[in-house]
């Protein structure tokens, strides 16, 4: 069969497929390095599936005809992160290479914004691409918070937690859900976030010193929050239900890139 007389559909819908091959790929590697115990392996299967199930009832629902080079890079960043959440599964048994996670983390975070910037060079921007790149920091930054709170304490999962506790808030406030304006202040917290939490995690400063880092983190982040929700409360507008293309702004701080 000619290659332009495949299903656009059927085409689209290999790429996540695709994308959990690479991760299994990844996670096999990533066993034989370190001898990667049954936490580590049994998370990164399940971040696998999950990711290619989502993906591919996401890439259905928008009916997209091409996946596009942008949703490449973030699939390859999705695939860094599997292993990263791998890593940290397995450091609950043992301890896990430092420069191994820290690696890796440091690649995906490097990568975040060069899908946006790939998007618009191509012209292939839509809302499940920034919706996608929404959701791999997000969990990313989960996982780095539950990382760092086995060394600092349970109460760094606030900084990786904020953001699920506002989209369960949504629903129970549904003006919560206005789309925000633009702000290049939440993309820059969003931005550092990653950034410090992964400082704190590489083990090369003092404690206390991490201690203050992630500290400074999670203040920015109450701050960046804290003055969405004072805006949104102010404005009071009535809320219908949001348009899929408006998400990328609606729940702050993670529309970084």
């Amino acid at each position: 069969m000619a290659l332009n007389n495949l299903d656009p559909a059927r085409t689209v819908q290999q790429e996540p497929a695709l994308g959990a091959g690479v991760q299994l790929v990844l996670l096999g590697l990533l066993g034989t390095a370190i001898g990667m115990g049954v936490a580590g392996w049994l998370t990164g299967l399940a971040f696998a599936l999950a990711g290619w199930a989502a993906l591919s009832r996401a890439l259905h629902r928008s009916g997209l005809d091409s996946f596009g080079p942008a949703n490449r890079v973030t699939l390859g960043r999705a695939t860094l992160v599997g292993g990263v959440t791998a890593l940290v599964a397995d450091s609950f048994e043992s301890a896990p290479p430092v420069t191994l996670l820290v690696g890796l983390t440091a690649v995906a975070l490097l990568l975040d914004g060069v899908d946006g910037k790939v998007a618009r060079r191509t012209g292939t921007s839509s809302a499940l691409g920034a919706r996608f790149d929404m959701e791999v920091d997000a969990f990313l930054i989960l996982v780095l918070s539950v990382y760092v709170s086995m060394d600092l304490g349970p109460w760094v999962l606030l900084i990786g937690g904020m953001r699920y506790g506002f989209v369960a808030a949504a629903r129970c406030w549904p003006w919560l859900n206005a789309p925000l304006p633009p702000s290049t202040a939440r993309k820059t917290v969003a931005a550092l976030q990653g950034v410090l939490l992964l400082l704190a995690g590489a083990d090369l400063l003092p404690r206390a010193v991490n201690a203050g880092v992630v500290l400074l983190a999670l203040g920015l982040l109450v701050w960046s929050f804290g003055r969405d929700v004072r805006w949104l409360w102010l404005t009071g507008r009535t809320v219908k239900e949001p348009l899929p293309r408006e998400r990328e702004e609606q729940e702050p701080v993670l529309a970084a890139g």
